[in-house]
């Protein structure tokens, strides 16, 4: 039987590939952008995603990335993304897949497998391979599943553990080993990272989320910038940023979307929204809205996985 070649999952990705990235499939998006894309800010969880075709250059946390057509990227924390598509046209559009990881997943796949992976540095919580070709098959099969909704809820789950158990014996098999490590210090800080994006309107108290992480406040400090490249209130305000952002492309106004992330100042957010977008809040809300408006292409210059 002939094995699937990286083709045939570029093939499958165009197939399937939407200019929202959203599938019917949980925790999986399949997207598209026909043009070079401006700066994006982002929070990249714990997950695993694939370069089809086209060129993202990236800055994750203080690193520059660049990835392309053919590599894959695995994030096992939180971690703050700025990219922008470099290479992509309507001929030959960016195609990325972005599929997130079950923490548990990896944790019972790994207590079913033999033998001990070399740990990762401890600090590190990103890295990029080539594909591996042991992927192609299990990739193109969770895909196809948009061709067969009825199967998703069996099918799906099955085919995102072998993906997982691929990726194990993969070269990204060490960094995807440590979210199965509770008292590691990533995934320590990513209980605190993740009480933020949960919580992200409510008062940051350091001493509660160093509690949560059970790391002193001068370990949680240290540990908590060298995961994520932020301190806890940077990542706080980044966390409310974004979710405003996401809010401004509704009817909402500009001092109830700020208000509901947590704002006190309408004058502060609309200096910390300048400083991350380029945009005041207002100018964003217009470009945003008309980007949603029906029948808009604007939305296809951008690209979120």
């Amino acid at each position: 039987m002939t094995q699937p070649r990286f083709d045939d999952l570029v093939a499958i990705i165009e197939r399937h590939a939407q200019y929202d990235y959203a599938t019917a499939i949980e925790g999986l998006k399949v997207g598209r952008t026909d043009l070079p894309s401006q700066a994006m800010h982002s929070l990249y969880e714990p997950s695993f995603g694939l370069v089809a075709r086209g060129v993202k250059e990236m800055m994750i946390g203080e690193t520059p990335v660049r990835y392309a057509a053919g590599e894959s990227l695995l994030c096992t924390a939180d971690v703050p993304v700025t990219s922008q598509v470099a290479e992509a046209s309507p001929s030959a559009p960016y195609l990325a897949v972005h599929l997130e990881l079950d923490p548990s997943v990896v944790a019972d796949l790994l207590r079913e497998q033999a033998g001990d992976l070399p740990k990762a540095p401890a600090s590190l919580v990103t890295g990029k391979h080539p594909l591996s070709p042991d992927l192609i098959d299990p990739m193109i099969r969770l895909v196809s599943l948009l061709d067969r909704p009825r199967d998703i809820p069996v099918m799906a789950p099955l085919i995102r553990r072998e993906i997982v158990w691929r990726l194990l014996h993969s070269e990204h098999g060490p960094l995807l080993a440590q979210l199965a490590f509770a008292n590691g210090h990533a995934a320590r800080i990513g209980r605190a990272t993740a009480w933020i994006r949960d919580n992200f309107s409510a008062a940051l108290s350091i001493p509660e989320l160093a509690d949560k992480a059970n790391m002193s406040v001068p370990s949680f400090h240290r540990h908590f910038k060298a995961v994520t490249s932020m301190s806890p209130v940077q990542f706080q305000k980044r966390v409310r940023l974004q979710e405003a952002r996401r809010n401004l492309s509704g009817a909402g106004t500009i001092s109830s979307v700020a208000y509901g992330v947590g704002y006190e100042s309408i004058s502060q957010f609309n200096r910390d929204y300048r400083r991350l977008f380029n945009l005041t809040p207002s100018d964003d809300a217009a470009t945003l809205r008309a980007v949603m408006r029906p029948g808009s292409t604007r939305g296809r210059q951008s690209a979120s996985a």
